[in-house]
């Protein structure tokens, strides 16, 4: 008989960092579609407080569905009650000094979940070995299950679908882009890029249009105020956000990718990339450098040359890369995510 387990939805109800979003989405759809979990969805109901839905009625839920427990796509869970408790661990941010979802709360419940839930699961290794340094009595129940690839990207487009479409769609011109992915917050790091072209540009490198995709921030203001300092402007494109159908249509235009973050717990821009066929810059002992594995080129962003040199080479060997970007991206898909947390769920239920 198939383990029953309540999953908390809450993220696809209420506001959460996109990257939650798609993680919670990708999971729960998964593991609905293989079947091997009866999976009962979980959500509060409109006005209900968070924090009391978490903790007094999941539990209940746990009796009033005979559930095996609750999996959380959140660190946050309930920690009375029956059952078992899975949480979720995306990242550390205050360990690389961001202060973007790095509250006293998400700080409390990262240091409290592997001593209090059976099973803490992260998306990455290099989430893993940060909570490890932090917590090394629950080391043995942390459990790494990387996120899915979701459907539509693919290196070429497909039936009927032209992508260069887009270029005029969104305005882009003719020339090479940088696609720089929701890079409207400071942990993106957009400076980085700025910084690393206007470098190549002084050194009569090629030219390389910088997108940036996102609703307008405060710190892209402040990023278009550098870039207008760096004699860039011409070079930036800002066209907003981008229809969800577009995203795979742009990412095999564009001639790389920069996920330059200060801090990251999977990196959804780059494995997306990679299955576009398309190069992605990432930074040295980072999660976004572990997905992208030898095929990632790898930059330290404090360092305008090394950017540069980077985005350089980006441009120069797409072709050559193409084809073992798109196979180090095959093996990231949901079912596989699905299977790790179905082998914790059948070894605690």
């Amino acid at each position: 008989m198939a383990p029953r387990i309540g999953f908390d939805t809450s993220p696809l109800e209420r506001p959460h960092p996109p990257g939650v979003v798609r993680a919670t989405a990708g999971l729960v759809e998964a593991l609905e579609r293989r079947g091997v979990l009866e999976v009962v969805r979980l959500a509060p109901s409109a006005g209900a407080g968070l924090r009391r839905w978490r903790q007094v009625e999941l539990p209940r839920a746990v009796r009033r569905h005979a559930l095996a427990g609750i999996h959380s796509p959140v660190s946050a869970f309930a920690l009375r009650g029956p059952g078992a408790r899975v949480h979720t661990v995306h990242e550390l941010p205050w360990r690389a000094g961001v202060a973007e979802n790095a509250d006293w709360r998400h700080r409390l419940w990262a240091a409290l979940g592997p001593a209090r839930a059976d099973r803490t699961l992260v998306p990455s290794e290099r989430t893993a070995a940060l909570l490890r340094r932090r917590w090394l009595p629950g080391a043995a129940g942390i459990v790494v299950a990387p996120w899915g690839l979701g459907p539509g990207f693919a290196e070429e487009p497909g039936p009927g679908e032209i992508d260069e479409v887009l270029l005029g769609r969104y305005r882009l011109g003719q020339d090479p882009l940088a696609l720089c992915l929701g890079c409207v917050r400071a942990k993106k790091n957009l400076d980085a890029v700025l910084r690393g072209l206007a470098r190549l540009l002084e050194r009569g490198g090629p030219r390389l249009r910088i997108v940036v995709t996102g609703e307008p921030t405060q710190q892209l203001r402040r990023d278009l105020g550098t870039a207008s300092k760096l004699g860039l402007a011409r070079w930036v494109s800002t066209p907003g956000e981008v229809e969800q159908a577009h995203l795979p249509g742009l990412l095999r235009l564009a001639a790389v990718v920069p996920v330059l973050s200060r801090s990251e717990g999977f990196g959804f821009p780059v494995l997306e990339a990679l299955a576009s066929g398309t190069p992605v810059l990432v930074p040295p002992r980072s999660a976004q450098q572990e997905l992208a594995g030898d095929v990632g080129i790898t930059v330290d962003p404090d360092d305008p040359d090394a950017v540069a040199d980077g985005l350089s080479r980006a441009l120069a060997e797409r072709a050559a890369l193409r084809p073992r970007l798109v196979e180090r991206a095959a093996p990231f898909t949901w079912d596989a995510c699905a299977e790790r947390v179905e082998r914790i769920w059948e070894s605690l239920a």
